[in-house]
C-alpha cells in the first residue's frame, strides 16, 4: 500500500506505532465511533532506513515488522474482540504524512502525543504535532493517563 492512502467518509482515522498512547488511542476511538456510528482506520507506516543498501539489510522487511507492530496493538487494544468496521491500513511513508494522507477525508484523526522516540516531556511528538496543525479534520491527541498514586 503506498502512501496516498485515503479514508472515506464516516470514518475515524488511528496513528499506531506499537505504544502505550497508540494502543491508547485505538481504544479511545473505539468508543468514540460505537457512540457516533463511525469506524475506524487502524494505521500504521513503514520506511526504509537512511542507512538502507549498505550491506547487512538483505532480508530486512520494515513492511513486514510495521504489520506484526500493528497486530500486536490491535490485539493490546481489543484482545480478540475487534470494534466492528475496523481496517488495518500499513502504508510505506513518513508517518505524519501517512496519517494525514489516510485522514483527508475523515471525521476524525486520533493519535497518541508520544510514540516510541522522542523526549520524555514533550508535549506533543513529531508525528502528533504536524498531524495537529496540518490536518483538515478533526484530531484528537491522547496523552498517556498518570496514576493517581504518583501525584
Amino acid at each position: 500500500m503506498s502512501a496516498d492512502v485515503t479514508s472515506s467518509s464516516g470514518r475515524i482515522v488511528v496513528g499506531v506505532d506499537g505504544s502505550s498512547p497508540s494502543i491508547d488511542a485505538l481504544r479511545w476511538a473505539a468508543r468514540i465511533g460505537t457512540a457516533l456510528g463511525l469506524e475506524i482506520d487502524a494505521v500504521t507506516s513503514w520506511e526504509y532506513p537512511i542507512s538502507y543498501g549498505m550491506g547487512g539489510l538483505l532480508d530486512y522487511r520494515p513492511d513486514t515488522d510495521a504489520t506484526q507492530v500493528l497486530a500486536e496493538a490491535l490485539t493490546a487494544a481489543f484482545g480478540d474482540t475487534r470494534p466492528d468496521g475496523l481496517r488495518r491500513l500499513v502504508a510505506e511513508g513518513h508517518p505524519a504524512k501517512v496519517l494525514l494522507d489516510a485522514s483527508s477525508e475523515a471525521e476524525m484523526l486520533v493519535v497518541g502525543s508520544r510514540g516510541h522516540g522522542g523526549f520524555v516531556g514533550q508535549l506533543l511528538g513529531s508525528v502528533s504535532a504536524p498531524c495537529a496543525e496540518h490536518a483538515t479534520c478533526p484530531v484528537v491527541v491522547i496523552h498517556p493517563r498518570t496514576d493517581p498514586a504518583e501525584d
